[in-house]
């Protein structure tokens, strides 16, 4: 296809994708999904601004179930937005537009949430504005992730999602490669895979949180799934439901034999409980085979749930709508907690509540994000042709 070719309109069939056929097609499956992996997100940074909790959540032999499993259920929320952001940027290029304007869009675009990564993110996150330590966390990281996405779109899309799984399949081979080898070209190899800090100067630091790599390669594989939304619903099904469930057995296995795939194995613990929470206890920073593997594997057979059963009460309306304006979420999420950690603080002298505390705030903040979202989303479905609120 060349730049001045346009994508011939996506055709939909199924009922629950929001219309029948036409060029913008409402996913409601991938909404619903994303809108849960926002719940997800609501309570892991909710956690950390209420919880009364000195310990590592994850390690076995400290830990306890309920810390252990409201940590560990946040881990599906940056591997399934990044591979269903692939998704939506393939469907992107399917609504007529041609190959260079989706490049300009999905570069742009990752300028943008770069610039927001460090500004009003930034200020929501830790409610500062230091000027000598730099985060590259979850935007920075998405950012860089569409920048690069929109080099790869001159490809075939089933090319861009065989890179995509090959860098994830191959990025944990070169764990043992430390920074420190590279010499003065270290800052590469730490913001591609290692992670860590960069010190830019003596007074100013750069913290790569999400090394790129592997969510790179997460993002180009959403890119190329994003093929199978052109074909029947039943078949869809069926795909997503085997990608899904070899992504799962794959995971035990490969967990279990414990040889490759995860910079930390898993080992027998005192009980067959803390043993469990090894064998499941892989790694995020940055995110291992087994990692991405355990969570893209159970999030793609609920997307195949979801588009089979869709969820019509209150809880479908709820997620839907979050699903549907998820920057804008993200960047009053950040506000409303903080905000409402500085508050109760002020009220009580500390914000600081056991575990089960903690989840009634969860319910707060998110019955506060729901209005202005759902406002959000109807600025949003009736100003379709306002191109800039793409970008929001």
């Amino acid at each position: 296809m060349t730049t001045a070719q346009r994508s011939e309109p996506i055709t939909v069939s199924s009922p629950f994708l929001g219309t029948a056929t036409g060029e913008r097609p409402r996913l409601e499956s991938i909404d619903l999904i994303r809108g849960l992996v926002m719940v997800f997100m609501a309570l892991d940074h909710t956690k950390h601004n209420f919880l009364n909790e000195n310990f590592n959540a994850m390690d076995p032999d400290v830990t306890t179930l309920g810390a252990y499993f409201t940590r560990w259920i946040t881990h599906y929320c940056a591997p399934t937005f990044c591979f269903l952001m692939g998704t939506g940027a393939y469907l992107a290029g399917r609504r007529g537009k041609t190959t260079l304007e989706l490049f300009w869009f999905l570069f742009s675009r990752g300028i943008w949430l770069l610039i927001l990564e460090f500004t009003i993110v930034k200020l929501g996150m830790f409610f500062k504005y230091d000027m000598t330590e730099w985060a590259g966390v979850v935007y920075w990281s998405l950012g860089c992730c569409l920048i690069f996405l929109s080099l790869l779109v001159f490809l075939p899309p089933r090319v861009v999602g065989a890179i995509g799984v090959v860098m994830i399949l191959t990025h944990n081979l070169f764990d043992g490669v430390k920074s420190d080898v590279f010499g003065p070209f270290r800052p590469i190899w730490v913001i591609l895979h290692e992670g860590g800090a960069i010190q830019l100067t003596d007074n100013v630091k750069f913290v790569a949180a999400y090394p790129l790599v592997p969510w790179i390669g997460v993002v180009a594989a959403g890119y190329g799934f994003g093929t199978i939304y052109g074909i029947d619903p039943r078949r869809r099904r069926k795909i997503t439901v085997m990608l899904g469930l070899a992504l799962t057995i794959g995971f035990v296995v490969l967990r279990w034999i414990n040889i490759y795939g995860d910079p930390f194995p898993w080992t027998p613990r005192a009980t067959p409980l803390q043993t469990v929470m090894s064998f499941f206890n892989t790694h995020k920073y940055p995110p291992s085979l087994l990692f991405l593997m355990m969570t893209l594997g159970p999030a793609l057979l609920g997307l195949a749930f979801v588009e089979r059963f869709p969820p019509h009460d209150a809880l479908g309306r709820v997620l839907r709508t979050f699903g549907r304006v998820p920057l804008f979420y993200w960047v009053l999420h950040w506000f409303v907690i903080g905000f409402l950690a500085r508050g109760v603080a002020l009220y009580r002298g500390n914000s600081h509540f056991q575990l089960p505390m903690v989840y009634f705030w969860v319910f707060v903040v998110l019955c506060i994000l729901y209005l202005p979202c759902r406002w959000f989303e109807g600025v949003k479905t009736r100003n379709k042709d306002v191109w800039w609120l793409s970008y929001l």
